[in-house]
């Protein structure tokens, strides 16, 4: 176990479960708050602020069995630098979009970076957490193991659901070693061409996590063994890439992110998805990520009309820009009548972030 004494802790439970209780009596409306850095990301609510931010430290870590448990408020960053000194990582490698990001909005919304592809999603990595329920009573779900729920597990159920069900209080996540050595490429190839490559590649035992194509440019990250990427970089060929693209890929700091005032989109696609026929957009209007299946599109096209185009391909599609309509795909009925289920047992007075997903939960 790592002493973790010398990192900032306070334990304001008691607090938070008082609040809830009170606002669930009068029916009052909460609006979750950590480190305000993914407000953008979802619908507005409006309620009295519930700061989650002085609920913080972390609880144990346990560098040998890879498992760390930390409060919600606790800055993401000050856990990253914590398993980094262990040489360890979250593999996920989750969006910070600011420096007051939190352990509880991570968690809450949900979001990976560019390894997700090849080792999973937050929500793979949750072990078990601690949640405040709409009575203020703490409420445990699974635990310190991979392996830990007989039945439905609730913990992973509260990931990306934007607070809405409850409050998050501590976490248990699996943690990985940092990989031994690692290399950035770009090779310059067409959009088809490139995905015609990763489609090859996936089929083979490459040490490739992370894969975005833009500006006519493929952009690989290998890591693994020292021998292994040295090879595959050998075979692969390209020039050298600054390895800070991918840092500035997930915190959305890309040029093509930050000079084109147009709406903001996410595209979640099946692997190997030809290019949808958007109109009045052009190819450089989109930047492809995890090997294509996740796409980011820049257009003032009808939030209707994409959204159309993205199901026929079996996805969906989010915007990230404040404003622009809906930003979550509307759930098909039988989906949705299963939320407002889920939503009404969970918080029956509707004072978690109501409204903060869809505007009738």
């Amino acid at each position: 176990m790592v002493d973790t004494t010398a990192i900032h802790s306070h334990d304001a439970l008691a607090s938070l479960a008082t609040r809830i209780a009170a606002a669930n009596a009068a029916g009052t409306p909460l609006r979750i708050e950590g480190g305000s850095s993914k407000t953008f990301y979802g619908r507005k609510v409006q309620g009295e602020t519930l700061d989650v931010s002085e609920h913080r430290g972390i609880t144990s870590y346990d560098p040998v069995e890879l498992i760390v448990s930390v409060r919600t408020g606790t800055p993401l960053a000050e856990l990253e630098a914590l398993l980094d000194a262990q040489g360890q990582m979250l593999p996920f490698e989750p969006p910070h979009f600011g420096p007051r990001a939190t352990v509880g909005g991570m968690i809450a919304t949900g979001l990976s970076g560019p390894r997700r592809p090849w080792v999973g999603a937050v929500r793979d990595f949750v072990l078990g957490m601690r949640v405040l329920d709409h009575r203020g009573q703490e409420q445990r779900f699974g635990g310190e193991v991979m392996k830990n729920v007989a039945g439905y597990d609730l913990s992973r159920l509260m990931v990306a659901a934007q607070g809405t069900l409850g409050l998050i209080t501590e976490v248990s996540l699996k943690v990985l070693p940092k990989p031994g050595s690692q290399a950035s490429l770009r090779l310059e190839t067409t959009r088809q061409d490139a995905m015609t490559r990763l489609a090859e590649w996936g089929r083979k035992p490459l040490p490739i996590t992370a894969a975005a194509w833009l500006d006519g440019g493929l952009h690989l990250r290998l890591e693994g063994g020292p021998s292994s990427v040295t090879a595959t970089r050998q075979s692969i060929g390209g020039d050298e890439l600054d390895a800070g693209f991918w840092t500035d890929l997930r915190e959305l700091r890309l040029t093509f992110f930050s000079d084109d005032p147009r709406p903001l989109w996410r595209l979640s696609l099946p692997t190997n998805t030809p290019p949808l026929e958007l109109p009045g957009s052009a190819e450089n209007d989109v930047l492809h990520d995890w090997a294509g299946s996740q796409r980011w599109l820049k257009s003032e096209i009808d939030g209707e009309r994409l959204r159309e185009s993205c199901a026929r391909a079996g996805g969906h599609a989010t915007c990230l820009t404040p404003g622009i309509g809906e930003p979550f795909t509307p759930l098909e009925p039988v989906l949705a009548k299963y939320h407002r289920e889920l939503k009404a047992r969970l918080d029956p007075n509707g004072i978690f972030n109501p409204g903060r997903l869809y505007a009738d939960l």
